[in-house]
């Protein structure tokens, strides 16, 4: 017996194609798609040379890692709050021009951080890195490479949001070596120039209109549906997602953002701490795209909880690993786990909701999940000052997760009820 997903709204197939409208996929699309994941890959690396120099830039900033950890927090909340005006602004005024200015404004951010005192870290961080940089990048982005998807929207979704884990996967041990070499402000200040170089002309030739926004899709004459989602209000099912997306990101960036110090405060090496992130950031960005696979035949909702169930479970491998070959596994298991959950709440909007309310849909609950990795990177180091080590942040990610993973399973149950009765 085959089981095909069903629009909540109206019961029809999500997958649906109406015959008197041909695909907008095209080998263009995935041109697209795979320029959009560099771009992201060149964005989100600079947050990691804090991550990775974490213990370096603590002792120039007066020994509290709080203090790092608040700017790389201030960065994610900064994106994720900026997206939501810069969804409007790249919709007005074109995915290019958004994009191009968020570069710029990353290359500035970087080299304010580089004076090195608290408040320019915050400063740097935060207002032009977060809010004015990656903010015109990542969620503009996201709205932007699903308008080029109709049928394998999921497996797209998936490559683009893997575009943080690439950076998580090719510059830590870059900038590991560079940190070492040249101290974090130089790495800063050359890392600046070198994303805004790539990005400008990457921006200018390949960033054009999307097919969807040009035309319109099947999602788009969704726009006169009825005013229920799963038998709910769509606000109400719509800050349920917002919800977990956050609960699942404060888990989600404890590890990312504190692995290279844990390691060192067990006594392992930064080089093997950066080796340890990069693999979990590289099975991450692997794994994402066999989730992605899975989402396009599964659905959003259910990825999403397998993924939670399996980050939770890895998250709790951090209470116990206490050894290189230990944590080794238990980052790979992590990478696992935590690579499909925020490809799966996009993809779900884009299911349940129509295109037209996408350019502050996707932004508001890339806001809250940035939020999320903002809190949790921030609470570990929190934590951590209060107690000295790592277990108590790490305990609290796995509360976190099972709250997630609670919200999800009433979307599922209530998913999976109405579209019996109806």
């Amino acid at each position: 017996m085959t089981t095909q997903k069903f629009d909540a709204r109206d019961a029809r197939p999500l997958n649906a194609q109406s015959p008197a409208l041909p695909s907008i996929e095209s080998r263009t699309s995935w041109v697209v798609a795979c320029v959009s994941l560099v771009l992201l890959g060149l964005s989100f690396g600079g947050p990691w040379i804090i991550a990775v120099g974490l213990k370096a830039v603590t002792a120039d900033v007066g020994g509290a890692r709080s203090i790092p950890s608040l700017a790389v927090s201030l960065a994610w909340f900064g994106s994720a709050a900026g997206g939501i005006v810069m969804g409007h602004v790249a919709k007005r005024y074109g995915i290019r021009i958004t994009v191009i200015f968020g570069s710029a404004m990353i290359c500035a951010g970087l080299l304010i951080s580089a004076g090195g005192k608290p408040w320019q870290l915050y400063v740097g961080h935060g207002l032009f890195m977060g809010l004015l940089g990656n903010a015109g990048l990542n969620a503009p982005l996201y709205v932007y490479v699903s308008s080029w998807f109709d049928r394998r929207r999921g497996s797209a979704l998936a490559l683009l949001s893997s575009g943080g884990y690439l950076a998580g996967f090719v510059w830590p041990m870059i900038f590991e070596r560079s940190i070492a070499n040249y101290g974090w402000r130089w790495t800063m200040i050359a890392f600046a120039f070198f994303q805004l170089a790539l990005i400008l002309p990457l921006a200018l030739t390949f960033l054009r209109p999307a097919p969807e926004t040009m035309a319109g899709s099947g999602a788009a004459r969704d726009a006169g549906a009825k005013e229920k989602v799963m038998g709910w209000p769509p606000n109400v099912v719509f800050c349920m997602l917002a919800l977990a997306s956050f609960l699942c990101c404060v888990t989600m960036s404890m590890p990312q953002q504190h692995l290279v110090a844990f390691c060192s405060d067990l006594g392992i090496s930064a080089s093997v701490g950066a080796a340890m992130l990069s693999v979990l950031l590289g099975v991450g960005f692997l794994s994402r795209q066999a989730w992605g696979w899975f989402s396009d035949r599964m659905g959003g909702l259910l990825t999403a909880v397998i993924s939670s169930i399996m980050q939770g479970m890895a998250m709790s491998g951090f209470l116990f690993a206490q050894d290189t070959a230990g944590l080794f596994t238990v980052v790979t298991a992590f990478g696992l786990g935590f690579s499909a959950l925020i490809p799966a709440y996009v993809l779900t909007l884009r299911e349940l909701y129509p295109a037209s309310e996408a350019h502050w849909r996707v932004p508001t609950l890339l806001f809250m999940s940035g939020s999320g990795m903002a809190t949790g990177g921030w609470l570990a180091g929190y934590l951590y000052d209060i107690y000295g080590y790592y277990l108590p942040a790490f305990g609290t990610g796995v509360a976190f997760n099972v709250a997630n993973l609670i919200i999800l399973c009433m979307l599922v149950l209530r998913h999976r009820t109405y579209r019996l009765a109806y």
